[in-house]
């Protein structure tokens, strides 16, 4: 275990345990206040605020050329035929790309198609090793099952910020707690999202090409949502706490009327504490590349080069040296050199005459 994946691996563990540790043992102190209103309200802030300046410096930034990454062929080339699958891996007209982004942003499309590339030892080839190439979808499976589990988890919270409850929202809790085995429900969004964690995380300690690339910035966002899945699930699970007070809570911070009710366990607000740190961390984070997606010029744009002229807008006029203004000033010394002129220097008897 090198010295850099302990730095990497530790310091944001011990981060977010940091974190849970000054939520509960503050909340116990009576600044229920200040982790119910006051830091939730700032992470709403700060997350707009730098959700806006990213996307400005996105858009901001010159894209002269399309420059969309493809996989198809173009229909520039008529002796290919084209496919349904070649016009969303190359995409050249706006439906398309809205079909090729639809499948990247739902479906995780790019991803579903990854490869994995190793080394094999095979005694039969002179090298002893072999390269193969081969389909790779666990990865795949483990971003969706996390994804979709924390987009559900998230939808299911809004019946705290509501009165009554509205409608998709219990429709989507009758689904999501269709296991009665147990009471209270077992979520299956809860057991997808703590599998997808794990999965996530496991992967990056498993494989050392992996564990050698990642960074604190890339252990800190899964253990901050590991954080508050765990937390969660033993409030659901384990510790009751009166989700009357929670909801008036909620209620309170989205109408402007704040307040913080008694009889709240302290492990709700520092469930609340580390979602808000989430909040604050997310625009200036790897997590923005849910925003990102959408801007990215390898995605959105259709790839109309071959029969569209596109012209870079920061062009600005340039004095062009032509190849006859160089013979021009040149030619005698071209000429001496050897070098083919279009038109050859007069004869020296001629301008002596």
């Amino acid at each position: 275990m090198t010295h850099f994946f302990k730095l990497h691996f530790f310091v944001p563990l011990a981060a977010v345990l940091g974190l849970v540790v000054i939520a509960y043992f503050g909340a116990q102190a009576n600044l229920t206040w200040v982790f119910g209103v006051a830091i939730p309200y700032l992470a709403i802030l700060i997350f707009f605020e730098g959700l806006i300046y990213r996307i400005i410096q996105w858009v901001r930034s010159p894209v002269p050329f399309r420059i969309p990454t493809t996989a198809g062929q173009q229909r520039s080339l008529p002796w290919i035929k084209k496919t349904a699958k070649d016009k969303l891996d190359n995409p050249q007209t706006f439906f398309e790309v809205v079909g090729r982004m639809a499948l990247e942003v739902l479906a995780f499309r790019t991803l579903f198609r990854n490869t994995r590339t190793e080394l094999k030892k095979e005694p039969d080839y002179p090298e002893g090793n072999r390269l193969v190439h081969w389909s790779y979808k666990w990865l795949w499976i483990g971003a969706l099952a996390f994804h979709y589990a924390f987009l559900f988890v998230i939808l299911r919270h809004l019946r705290f910020f509501s009165e009554p409850t509205w409608g998709f929202v219990q429709v989507l809790e009758k689904a999501d707690g269709a296991l009665q085995y147990f009471t209270p429900a077992i979520y299956l969004t809860d057991i997808l999202l703590l599998a997808g964690l794990t999965y996530l995380l496991a992967r990056r300690l498993t494989n050392p090409a992996m564990r050698y690339i990642s960074l604190a910035s890339d252990y800190f966002p899964l253990f901050l949502i590991l954080g508050i899945a765990i937390t969660g699930v033993i409030m659901r699970y384990y510790v009751r706490t009166d989700v009357t007070a929670i909801k008036e809570l909620a209620i309170g911070l989205v109408t402007f009327k704040p307040v913080a009710p008694a009889g709240i366990h302290p492990l709700f607000y520092t469930h609340l504490f580390l979602v808000s740190v989430l909040f604050m961390y997310f625009p200036f984070s790897k997590l923005m590349h849910m925003a990102g997606v959408f801007l990215s010029p390898t995605r959105n744009m259709a790839n109309n080069n071959r029969w569209k002229h596109h012209e870079n807008p920061w062009n600005y006029p340039v004095k062009y040296h032509r190849y006859m203004d160089q013979e021009n000033a040149y030619r005698e010394a071209m000429y001496e050199a050897g070098i083919p002129l279009e038109i050859p220097p007069e004869p020296v008897e001629e301008k002596e005459q």
